[in-house]
């Protein structure tokens, strides 16, 4: 009869114990570690990291806890790739296209000159297979990327020069990162890239001779206006992507329901910072066209633009002649591209053109 209560008392409390711990993985917090690519507070950009950390945590009811390193905390702007590779952070937000030094093939989840408006790259990751190809080319490195906030179409950049013909870019030290910036090495430019923090200075101070940025959303903030009076239109990245990156180990050790509560709250703080962005250059080209009239907004001539499309597809042949991974990518691009431009220009172009009548 002892030995039978005895049981009982045993399976009553493995039952117990069965149940409860659903209740105890319910309760765990995970806390995540974010570096980005931004300063502190940065509009816009640094809000979407923010926007996501805040919607993860309240969508798990305090399960998830992102704490966000700013670049004048982790001192690495471009280090963000390694960090998440080596596991020093969990996660990242910055744009693919400045690891193009160490894997080429990141450079197309951006934007690419000549491609894609926003909504289209948009379609092509979440419908057109640009994701699968997205995660082909980070997961030999540990790594997984998700879109992470929009520009819409950049701005061409400030000069403090007028940009007349080619021989007016020769030698041309600007400040252009991705594919643009091998495009204006082809047509005789000297491109780098330089972090955010030491974009005005380095045009102050001459080191450089125009930079490229983002456009009225974040341009008149930074103050570029003051030292470079012609502001020129986009052409190199005309729906530019950034990046969240989660360190794969650290990924497949979160329960499922998170994982998909940060897909979702990643995917969200995307499409917020998209429309955040349109608003800002609304709301910003609009006081620049009544408190800085001296701006002067140019388009680059045809002979420039000629010889950058030019460029641009002899570069795009070149990497996929020494890449097959390259090859499948671009030519993904391309066709979704034209097929998808198709509906751009019967629907938004059509309209557009049709209120300017």
């Amino acid at each position: 009869m002892l030995k039978m209560k005895l049981t009982k008392l045993v399976a009553a409390a493995a039952c117990a114990a069965v149940i409860a711990l659903p209740a105890q993985a319910a309760d765990k917090v995970y806390r995540l570690k974010l570096a980005e690519t931004w300063g502190p507070n940065f509009p816009i950009f640094g809000d979407a990291s923010k926007n996501m950390a805040a919607m993860a945590e309240k969508m798990s009811n305090g399960r998830l806890k992102i704490t966000i390193d700013s670049s004048n905390k982790h001192k690495a702007p471009f280090g963000v790739f390694d960090m998440v590779r080596a596991g020093q952070y969990d996660m990242g937000h910055s744009a693919s296209y400045y690891w193009k030094g160490k894997v080429p093939n990141t450079l197309y989840f951006t934007s690419m000159p000549f491609g894609m408006i926003a909504t289209e790259q948009y379609a092509w990751f979440y419908h057109g297979g640009g994701m699968e190809l997205m995660q082909k080319v980070y997961e030999p490195f540990g790594l997984m990327s998700f879109p992470g906030g929009n520009t819409a179409n950049q701005m061409g950049g400030w000069f403090q020069k007028e940009i007349n013909s080619v021989d007016d870019l020769q030698g041309l030290k600007m400040r252009i990162p991705g594919f643009a910036g091998e495009i204006f090495a082809k047509v005789g430019a000297s491109p780098t890239n330089i972090p955010p923090a030491e974009l005005y200075t380095s045009l102050e101070r001459r080191t450089i001779d125009a930079l490229e940025w983002v456009g009225p959303s974040l341009d008149l903030r930074m103050g570029f206006h003051k030292i470079a009076p012609y502001y020129y239109t986009g052409w190199h990245e005309p729906g530019s992507e950034l990046q969240f990156l989660f360190n794969k180990k650290k990924w497949d050790r979160l329960p499922a329901d998170l994982q998909e509560i940060l897909r979702v709250a990643m995917r969200t703080a995307a499409y917020d910072m998209y429309t955040q962005a349109t608003h800002a250059s609304s709301e910003n080209w609009a006081k620049m066209k009544t408190e800085f009239p001296n701006i002067q907004v140019k388009t680059f001539p045809a002979e420039v633009m000629t010889a950058m499309r030019k460029a641009n597809e002899e570069l795009l042949a070149e990497h996929a002649a020494k890449d097959e991974l390259a090859k499948e990518i671009l030519e993904s691009r391309k066709a979704y591209r034209e097929k998808s431009r198709v509906w751009t220009d019967i629907s938004d172009k059509a309209y557009l053109d049709s209120m300017s009548n």
